[in-house]
């Protein structure tokens, strides 16, 4: 259902950019995976969460910008939304934001996992 082939590629697209130190996959895709029922409110198909030192001091929307253009919503079949953090970023958003919550709870380990 979730094509890792083309997980594993965007990674390496994304990391030729900027060097990862984390990166979660959560999302409605993943819920189904792990047993969801289907009469449910889905939200957004991808939540994709990167985390990296290189985004200190680059503006917010660019990061984003950049990391999403590099989805293939083709091959994955859905679009993605796309977080891009510092690690101190991403601490403080995984407490403020229930789709960064999620994806590090019970999201896919993009770096670990695949």
């Amino acid at each position: 259902m979730i094509n890792r082939g083309e997980l594993r590629r965007y990674l390496e697209r994304v990391d030729g950019r900027w060097r990862l130190e984390g990166a979660l996959l959560g999302g409605a895709r993943v819920a189904d995976e792990c047993g969801a029922p289907p009469q449910r409110e889905r939200g957004p198909e991808f939540v994709v969460i990167l985390v990296s030192s290189a985004y200190d001091g680059m503006p917010w929307l660019e990061r984003v910008y950049q990391a999403g253009s590099l989805w293939d919503a083709l091959e994955m079949g859905a679009a993605a939304d796309v977080h891009c953090y510092t690690p101190a970023e991403f601490e403080r958003k995984r407490v403020q934001l229930r789709a960064v919550r999620d994806a590090a709870e019970d999201g896919i380990d993009l770096l670990g996992d695949l």
